[in-house]
């Protein structure tokens, strides 16, 4: 970094030029009045980064800088620049014309003011800005999302088999009542020879269990 500002620096030295106004002749009355100031200017070259240098005798001339509206009147009010010491030295820092009069009474009226066009300096090299240290964004685009890989599984087409509906169960039949057993032991003998009353009683027995079971 510090060799590039030298040479920076050795570069603007050795491009600027330096132009004394009036050359040998300096900055005062001249016999061809202003227009011997515009010949001078016509055969010079002014870039920014020269530096023009005004020679003139001390407290009997002045060089001031003004605007495009006060130099046709020689208005010296609110001047740019003002040097009242020999020599003055002005570096011309923006393109453009640039208007310069002596503030001396009657000085800039016959004759002691310049006009001079400047171009923008096109050899000087310009330091190049540095680039930005934050990554620019990342264009690689994103991946969808992968869709769900489940197949979903379709329906059996196997027809089921129908199944036979179970036959009517017939209603339990019902068990015919066994007739009462008597034994002999639950007969009383007959007494005193009843035996008419024996005969009649198993056939009653029978006649009931008959009717039991119909």
């Amino acid at each position: 970094m510090a060799i590039m500002v030298a040479s920076r620096q050795f570069y603007d030295t050795v491009a600027q030029t330096t132009h004394v106004v009036g050359d040998a002749s300096g900055w005062t009355i001249l016999p061809g009045g202003a227009g011997a100031y515009t010949t001078w200017a016509s055969q010079q070259t002014f870039t920014v980064g020269d530096i023009l240098v005004f020679n003139f005798t001390n407290r009997q001339h002045d060089v001031a800088e003004v605007v495009a509206a006060n130099y046709e009147p020689c208005t010296s009010t609110n001047p740019i620049f003002l040097a009242t010491t020999s020599p003055a030295s002005l570096t011309l820092t923006t393109a453009g014309t640039h208007y310069y009069i002596c503030t001396f009474p009657s000085h800039c009226q016959i004759g002691q003011k310049l006009t001079i066009n400047v171009s923008a300096s096109a050899t000087t090299p310009t330091t190049p800005a540095s680039p930005p240290t934050t990554p620019p964004p990342s264009t690689t685009p994103t991946t969808p999302a992968s869709p769900p890989t489940t197949t979903p599984t379709p329906p059996s087409a196997t027809p089921t088999t129908p199944m036979e509906p179970c036959p009517p169960t017939a209603p339990p039949t019902p068990s015919p009542l066994s007739p009462p057993t008597f034994t002999s032991d639950n007969i009383t003998p007959p007494i005193n020879g009843a035996s008419s009353f024996t005969a009649v009683v198993p056939a009653t027995f029978l006649a009931i269990g008959l009717a039991w079971l119909f």
